[in-house]
């Protein structure tokens, strides 16, 4: 399958902002069955600088710099891919590996992948292990069950039992706060999924990229209506790391793209940075469209 993503980026400022510094994790990454095909990114006003990077998880990177007053920062992103289908379910299936014997294997890990899972255990700034969700996810994840079907059925769990609301959450709401409410978006199942996980032992890191929507038999897609998408993905010696999304109860195939993975959000944020004299109010209008090519 192969798509293509326009991610728009637009802030309007209430006063000239002279000069800013950038970085942008919006130059999505290869993966074990996605390709990037070609990308274009433009900036305007133009930057004076700009670089390519890559961060400490492999993201790619896009730091620049404009040093002209402007009242509007507009960043457009157009990158083709190609994504090839995965085997999840067999993986499931097959997978007999137990949450226990993965606790024991961290414990003493012996590979270097083992070795790198383990920082996936460890609190992270926006997600904190705690005693709820430990308790929220412990029979879930009991010592005899294959971890990949502990994963789906705590996937299922949070599908079944959390509403989908934007309007209870904002960026820096508790995760005991979701896990109370019983409410969010995306992002809040994603860190709710992965602070649960650490907390019984479990490895888990925070996934970021877009998901194609379709729209009703009959009707035309509107263009800008798909959205950045967050879930997460648990580790598994024998299948690496496995991905969950618990916002469409699914294991990720050829409809999730990604662009970036790390310990939470603020790994991922697609920009962020610094803005000097000026600015004032500002306003972020964010448009993102998937389509089939």
């Amino acid at each position: 399958m192969r798509y293509r993503v326009r991610h728009i980026t637009e802030y309007t400022y209430g006063a000239p902002v002279s000069l800013c510094y950038n970085m942008a994790h919006l130059l999505p990454r290869d993966t074990r069955n996605q390709r990037c095909l070609n990308q274009k990114i433009q900036i305007n006003p133009p930057p004076v600088y700009q670089n390519d990077g890559e961060d400490y998880f492999g993201n790619q990177t896009f730091y620049f710099s404009i040093q002209e007053a402007h009242k509007k920062l507009v960043i457009d992103v157009t990158t083709d891919f190609e994504i090839t289908s995965l085997n999840v379910l067999e993986w499931q299936a097959q997978s007999t590996l137990t949450c226990g014997e993965l606790r024991a294997m961290l414990q003493a890990p012996n590979t270097p992948e083992l070795r790198m899972a383990k920082e996936y255990l460890l609190d992270s700034p926006q997600i904190r292990r705690s005693d709820d969700l430990k308790a929220y996810a412990l029979s879930t994840f009991a010592d005899d069950e294959p971890v990949l079907q502990a994963a789906m059925a705590f996937t299922h769990k949070i599908f079944s039992e959390f509403k989908f609301d934007p309007s209870t959450t904002t960026v820096a709401t508790p995760l005991e706060q979701v896990l109370k409410q019983r409410s969010g978006v995306c992002q809040d199942f994603a860190h709710l999924a992965i602070g649960c996980l650490r907390s019984v032992g479990i490895p888990a890191r925070y996934m970021s990229g877009y998901l194609e929507t379709l729209p009703p038999p009959g009707q035309e897609k509107l263009v800008g209506a798909d959205a950045s998408h967050a879930w997460f993905a648990v580790f598994t010696p024998d299948f690496g790391w496995v991905e969950f999304d618990p916002t469409n109860d699914l294991m990720p195939n050829e409809q999730h793209i990604v662009t970036a993975w790390g310990r939470d959000y603020s790994d991922v944020t697609p920009l962020k940075g610094v803005i000097f004299e000026g600015g004032g109010s500002q306003q972020l209008a964010v448009s993102v469209d998937v389509r089939r090519v």
